[in-house]
């Protein structure tokens, strides 16, 4: 066994990874954090965060009372993106039903809507929004302007029609097409994300604990004065975490396919082969903060730090990286998950391989290797 690779007597290490697996096993905590709080942290994201707009709750102000804005109202009515809960009878009504959040946006026909339809005269309607979401509000504003748009091009292609005998020939017609995720539900854009995100705290919380529980209990004077060394305590330590991980990263996909139907159009090998490789470095920077930490709790408050924050606002999970500033931008260069949310999405979504996401695979062995080796060598065997 002396003669093993790095040095490591497999003996030993082993023996400290038994130890910890019996530890993890006894404790109820360690393993609810390990299985459960993973599960229920995709539930809840899962579920409640969502970039699709629905029903949004509008208001309806018809001074007209006429087939003609009754059908555009219709048109409202009849989109997913709306929902009308409120009939206005003047601007008060509008402005109340807007300043107390019961709608987020308000439509106005003036009298004369019908009227002016029918004699096919220019006419216009009013939309009221609550822009204190902005990206929401242009979002809504942009399927009301295409309701209208759409309406309103029904009207001048009646005109053409009847003046013409025959329906006229448009000379563009536009023919979108969703590459990827054809239904554009933001489900099959989070999910994968958020496995990125979720496999980086529940790793890093588990092993952050490890050294730092060591100390408090007093246990570690023990494994000093053991011919144990440094390399196979991490590994050992290390290495019943990578297979709770590995077994959660399996729950994570397997919830992800039938729980949220996120289909995986990639290699299934690469995916838990990569996983791993990413596990190893969230882990490693676990038991980094942990050996750096005396105590569990700086060490579980230090670990949510490094690790859940800059996973969520950094790496391009929620917020576009390209729309960050130009230093933030840099920063996210620097975050390891930034590199799993891109490989997870383009594997789930585009179902691209290697050839094309070797980058992203290269810096994420990187981290690992970086992070084991900091681990190792910022554990001291020696009281201090």
């Amino acid at each position: 066994m002396s003669g093993a690779p790095l040095g490591l007597n497999f003996r030993r290490l082993g023996a400290v990874a038994r130890k910890e697996f019996l530890h993890v096993l006894r404790d109820p905590r360690a393993l609810g954090i390990a299985i459960v709080l993973p599960m229920v942290m995709l539930m809840i994201f899962g579920y409640a965060l969502t970039m699709d707009l629905d029903r949004v709750p509008l208001a309806v102000w018809d001074q007209s009372r006429t087939p003609q804005s009754r059908e555009l109202v219709g048109r409202f009515e009849g989109s997913r993106y709306f929902a009308v809960v409120t009939r206005a009878n003047d601007y008060q009504d509008v402005t109340e039903a807007i300043d107390h959040g019961r709608v987020m946006m308000a439509l106005i026909l003036p009298v004369d809507f019908g009227r002016r339809v029918a004699s096919e005269r220019k006419t216009q309607v009013q939309v009221l929004a609550d822009g204190s979401d902005a990206n929401t509000t242009t979002l809504a504003l942009s399927y009301a302007e295409s309701i209208v748009r759409t309406y309103s091009q029904e009207i001048l292609v009646e005109k053409a029609k009847r003046l013409t005998g025959r329906a006229p020939s448009l000379p563009l017609e536009l023919r979108a097409r969703a590459w990827f995720n054809a239904d554009m539900e933001s489900r099959i854009f989070i999910v994968p994300g958020l496995i990125a995100v979720i496999m980086m705290l529940i790793s890093a919380l588990l092993t952050s604990l490890t050294v730092a529980r060591e100390w408090e209990t007093g246990t570690m004077e023990q494994l000093i004065s053991t011919p144990v060394r440094r390399s196979e305590l991490i590994l050992g330590k290390l290495a019943p975490y990578f297979a709770i991980g590995m077994v959660d990263m399996l729950l994570s996909v397997l919830a992800g396919r039938f729980l949220f139907d996120v289909p995986i159009r990639g290699s299934l090998l690469l995916l838990f082969g990569v996983s791993a490789v990413y596990l190893v470095g969230a882990l490693a920077l676990g038991i980094f903060i942990s050996t750096m930490a005396k105590t569990q709790l700086l060490a579980s408050q230090a670990a949510f730090v490094a690790t859940f924050l800059p996973a969520f606002l950094l790496s391009g999970f929620m917020f576009d990286i390209g729309n960050m500033p130009k230093g933030m931008q840099v920063v996210t260069y620097f975050i390891p998950a930034r590199y799993f949310v891109t490989f997870l999405r383009g594997l789930y979504l585009k179902g691209t391989g290697l050839a094309q996401l070797w980058p992203e695979c290269l810096l994420m062995v990187a981290f690992a290797a970086l992070m084991l080796m900091l681990a190792i060598r910022t554990f001291k065997k020696r009281l201090a």
